[in-house]
């Protein structure tokens, strides 16, 4: 086992219990405010594309229009989902995905399944390691960036990842949710989509 993931082991199985009483008030409240099940559970590329399951806490609600398709993101985010995204309460369910060794704490953020098609080779070399929590394109802009700063800043940290810059990371992280930088796309309920090289819109979480 490489340090990289003891470090993972010990500080999720050790947030998981300090935030015990924030998640079961998180749970208690999204199934009061937006209804449904608790959890967003859908299927990501891990490391080198092969597929998992990753678990959020849920932010939207499940509302349809007449012909039962799912209303446009806008519409079901509600402000408390706005609330659990700005803080990253949403994301906390992943440190069982760490656990799980199927994302680390600190790495690329895992996007849809769809994009693995549509990378360059230089922007699919992102999953050469396990995906993130939050990453090193998440301290530097999020989603206020393009799609290929993005893919830059991820491939960059492929290169260069150490246990030190990951507790860095970590640490630039927890600043970000105070400051609550680059949570979504202006004028976006959530981000556009990737589209391919060409693509110049901002990224996604």
């Amino acid at each position: 086992m490489t340090i990289k993931r003891c470090f993972d082991i010990v500080i999720s199985v050790t947030a998981l219990i300090i935030f015990s009483p924030i998640l079961a008030g998180v749970a208690i409240a999204i199934h009061r405010k937006i209804g449904g099940g608790i959890f967003f559970i859908q299927r990501r590329p891990g490391i080198h594309g092969k597929p998992f399951n990753i678990i959020k806490f849920k932010t939207m609600s499940d509302a349809r229009d007449e012909h039962g398709k799912l209303l446009p993101d806008s519409e079901r985010l509600s402000r408390f989902g706005q609330i659990l995204r700005s803080t990253s309460l949403d994301e906390l369910p992943e440190l069982i995905n760490v656990i799980f060794g199927d994302m680390s704490l600190v790495g690329p953020r895992p996007l849809l399944m769809q994009y693995l098609k549509r990378y360059t080779p230089e922007q699919a070399r992102r999953h050469d390691v396990l995906p993130g929590i939050t990453g090193w394109a998440q301290v530097n802009g999020r989603n206020a960036i393009s799609w290929d700063d993005k893919f830059e800043l991820d491939v960059w940290y492929v290169d260069n990842h150490t246990l030190l810059l990951d507790i860095k990371i970590l640490f630039m992280t927890v600043a970000r949710v105070f400051k609550r930088d680059g949570i979504t796309q202006p004028g976006q309920a959530t981000a556009q989509e990737f589209m391919g090289k060409s693509d110049t819109t901002n990224g996604n979480n």
